[in-house]
Parts: C-alpha cells; structure tokens; sequence
C-alpha cells in the first residue's frame, strides 16, 4: 500500500512526489505517456515565485544551467513596460519544456519516488482508510490518498465527479517556433503594423535565425488533441498578416484555446486535485505551469504532515482555502488580458489607457507581481504587511536563507536569541541570526516559505507552531502520533532526506539550532 498515487508526471506531479518525499511519504507517480512527446518542446517560462521555489529546494543551478534568463517586463498582456527598479528577481526563465519536465521528474526520483510510465488511471473508488485506483490494464492500487495532477481533461476529476465549471473555448491560437526566408526588416515592419489592430499576434526574432510565432488560428479546431502542422500555420499568417513570410523548418507547433474552468473543489475525502486538472485559463502571462507548481508546494507538505501523524485536523483543508482563490485570480487577470488583446475599439482604448497608467511605478509593479506571484498574500489573520507573504531570499550572517529550507521543514528566524521550537524541533529548524534582514523581531516560516507568524512572545509562537505543525513533542525528536494523523506504511528512511548527491538523513534526528 502507498502513502499517496499521483496521477500525473507534469511539472505539477513532479513537484509534489519530491515534496512528499522530503518527508519520507512513500509515493507512487503514474503518468498515462509512455514517453516525452518530443512534437511539442515549446519553451516556457519560470516565473519568479516559481524560481524562488526551486531555490529553496536547492534546484536553482540545474535550472539556470539549461534556460535562458529573460526580463520581468512586458509579461502583463504584452505591454511593453520595462519591470521598476527594484523589483526582487527581476527576470524570468525560459526552458524547453521537456527539459523542465526532466529536471523535475528526475529530482522526485533521486528522493525515492516511484514513477511509472503507460500507466493510465481508468478507475477510483475511496473509503474511509483509503483509495484504490484502478489502471488501463487492469492493476488495482491502494493509497491513503491521491492527487490528481493529470491536466485540463483530468481522469480523476472526472471520476471524482468534481464539477469544473467555466467558459468553453471561443477561439484558438496557434504557437510555435519555426525558420523565415523574409528578410528580417521586412518581418518586423509588417508586424509592427499588424500588431496595430491585433492585440494576438507576434512573429520575433527568438536567436539562432528562429521566430516565435503567435497568431489566431481563425477558429476553433475540432480536435484539440491534434497538433497543428506548418500549412495551419501559413493559413492563418496569410489571414492575418498577408504573409506567411517563407515560414519553414518549425521546431515545434502548438495550439491553445481561451477556455477558461475553475474546479469546484480541490478535495473529496481522499482525492485532491491540483494544476490544470483543477483549473485551465489561457496563456496569457505563462502563468499556467507556475500556478501548478505553486500549487504542489503549498500541497506536498500538508499532505505529507497528514501522513506522517502530526498535522492538525484542519490542516490538510487549508490547501484549498487558501490555493483557489489565488486560481480565481489567475483567471480573472487572463480573462482581462485575452480582452486586452482584441482588436475592437474599446477594448483597444481600454489598452492605451492601461498602457499609460503602467508609466506609474506602483500599476506596473503590482500588475508584476500579480503575474509572477510573488504578490500572493494568504488569509492569516490580522497583522503586518508580510504575515502571509513569501519571504525573499535573505542574508544570513552564514550564507542565504533559501539554502536552510531544502529539506521542506518549517523555520523560525529569530533576531531575538530568546526563542525556541521547543518541542516542535523534529518539524521546525531554528536560526537565531540577530542581523538577518527583517524589520520585525522574529517569524515562522512554513516549508513553503510564506510567513506564518511573526512576533517576539514564545508563548504566542508556540500556539502558531501548534496551529500550523500540530502537538508537541516532549521526546523532542520523534513527532506524535495522535488520532488525528496517519502513520507512514513503509517509509524509506534517508532517502526523503537527501539532497542530491548528499547524505540520507533519519526523518527522526531532532535538529541543531543555529545561533550565529
């Protein structure tokens, strides 16, 4: 029996089996291809909540050793405004897909995850003590839980019954990188003109001779799962631009639909859903993949404290209180955006008047942060600016915040010297750093690096570690086991533990305080 199947082996799915495994979950990834589909290696972006996140996890460097370091600006609508000055990590990152799916897969393995390619959820059914999944070819799993991560026509939502209301899709555009015999003046000054009236349309220059090419389909295809081909894409550029501009030697081609669904819920007893299984919008500002993958973070150590006995009762049900209205929003700000792009009067005057206010410091960067969130701000009561937030990256006296948080615990960073995790110590780490970089005294951090408390009264930490990491432990290095947690069947000791290349770590050693 496994602690937790994951139907999907996407960015998402990756995500969240590394995450559970850091806690010694023992995980199950099932994924319907049986290989990479190379036909569709289009490049996206990282943003920089999702970068942030990959650097907490101690998987920045792979990343940036394989794309491409892109500035912040112009990713709200394709407004071309440069990010402010100042503004925290102010780049993007583009990869090949298939290379971010690689690098996230193989890191889920390196900690002990399972995957298994050709495996296609057909069938569920749950109970009280758990769910079995049915496969393509007939093999009957059993789990305490498991998660949907298997996209926008997601088995198991459909299975579950999870309603995924919306809009339908209104219109395709296709999307792609290919080679051009038109002179490159010639190109960029009929796009120029053509982008005067078409909000949807961009034929740039992407290095080594290649075009990015983004231009209405004219339609809506009647096979969405059919990739388009290079004589679809000459069509709809002669449509639209009245040339195809010698279009030739694509790299890939794709198509994207403006539907726009949200899931009803996130959770049916023991069945979670989480990236595009649980909601789908348009492109518009490559949020998509980021918002699943922050989706996985804010889930996998939730879900793993669930398992592992320790969690609250309420704990595992905040992933969704606090991950779909961020989902609301993401599909409300592409929903403005794909109006942003039409060619009509008025949503054309809405764009120049828009384009003006992002001259004022304060409209650009909010809009910024909303599309790379990093302006998330979770419901945790009343309090500073930053209860909620995510915490940038820090200088420590000894070396960086983010590299104290890649086995996925919870922190306090103390500027005190007074306080303690007492008996939370097996869960949560402790820096006592009195010149780390904050305006307040101390804070919680949660393994997904937003703030769960900040303060200087141990008293009030302590009901904060209990509401966000449960009971204490009074062995100090072993986390209790009460009747409102599970406890792990089989878990790997050390493997969860390890950082790649690194030494296993006991999933029982109480840690060190650090006092610098």
């Amino acid at each position: 029996m496994f602690d937790v199947i994951v139907a999907g082996c996407g960015p998402t799915g990756a995500v969240l089996a590394a995450e559970l495994r850091l806690h010694d979950v023992r995980v199950l990834v099932v994924e319907k291809e049986t290989e990479p589909v190379a036909s569709f290696a289009r490049v996206v972006s990282l943003h920089v909540r999702s970068l942030e996140i990959m650097a907490m996890r101690g998987l920045l460097d792979r990343f940036l050793e394989r794309g491409r370091r892109r500035p912040v600006g112009g990713v709200f609508a394709a407004i071309p405004k440069p990010a402010p000055e100042g503004m925290e990590s102010a780049f993007l990152l583009g990869i090949p897909q298939p290379i971010a799916n690689r690098l996230l897969e193989d890191h889920a393995v390196e900690l002990g995850a399972e995957v298994r390619h050709g495996a296609a959820v057909v069938d569920l059914d749950q109970d009280d003590e758990g769910v079995t999944v049915v496969l393509a070819d007939g093999e009957r799993l059993r789990a305490r839980y498991l998660v949907g991560c298997d996209g926008a026509r997601s088995a198991v939502r459909k299975l579950l019954g999870v309603a995924f209301p919306g809009e339908p899709s209104r219109n395709d555009t296709l999307m792609g990188e290919l080679e051009a015999t038109a002179p490159p003046e010639e190109i960029a000054a009929r796009v120029a003109e053509v982008q005067q009236t078409s909000g949807v349309f961009s034929f740039g220059p992407f290095g080594d001779q290649v075009y990015r090419v983004v231009v209405p389909a004219g339609g809506v295809s009647e096979d969405r799962e059919k990739p388009p081909t290079l004589d679809d894409f000459r069509q709809a550029l002669r449509a639209v631009a009245g040339t195809d501009f010698g279009a030739h030697s694509p790299r890939w081609l794709s198509r994207f639909g403006d539907a726009t669904r949200l899931a009803e819920h996130y959770r049916a007893g023991r069945v979670l859903l989480a990236g595009d299984a649980a909601h789908i919008h348009p492109p518009a500002g490559g949020q998509g993949l980021n918002l699943g993958l922050q989706d996985a973070a804010n889930l996998g150590w939730k879900l793993a404290a669930r398992i592992r006995g320790w969690a609250p009762e309420t704990l595992l049900d905040t992933y969704e209180t606090e991950r779909r209205p961020v989902a609301e929003d993401v599909l409300d700000n592409t929903r403005a955006q794909v109006l942003l792009a039409s060619p009509e009067a008025g949503p054309r005057s809405v764009r120049r008047l828009l384009t003006e206010l992002m001259d004022f410091d304060e409209v650009n960067r909010h809009l910024l942060e909303k599309i790379t969130a990093i302006g998330v701000r979770y419901d945790f009561g009343a309090g500073p600016d930053l209860l909620g937030r995510r915490l940038p990256d820090l200088d420590l006296v000894r070396g960086r915040l983010y590299d104290r948080l890649h086995r996925g615990r919870g922190l306090v960073l103390d500027r005190t010297g007074r306080l303690t995790t007492g008996g939370w110590s097996d869960r949560v780490d402790l820096i006592a750093d009195p010149v780390a970089g904050l305006d307040v005294p101390a804070l919680l951090l949660r393994p997904d690096g937003h703030v769960a408390w900040i303060g200087d009264d141990q008293r009030d930490l302590d009901d904060h570690l209990a509401r966000w990491f449960g009971a204490p432990d009074s062995r100090h290095g072993r986390a209790a086991v009460g009747n409102t947690g599970e406890v792990s069947s089989n878990p790997t000791p050390g493997a969860a533990g390890s950082t790649p290349g690194g030494p296993a770590r006991s999933p029982d050693r109480t840690d060190r305080t650090e006092a610098v």
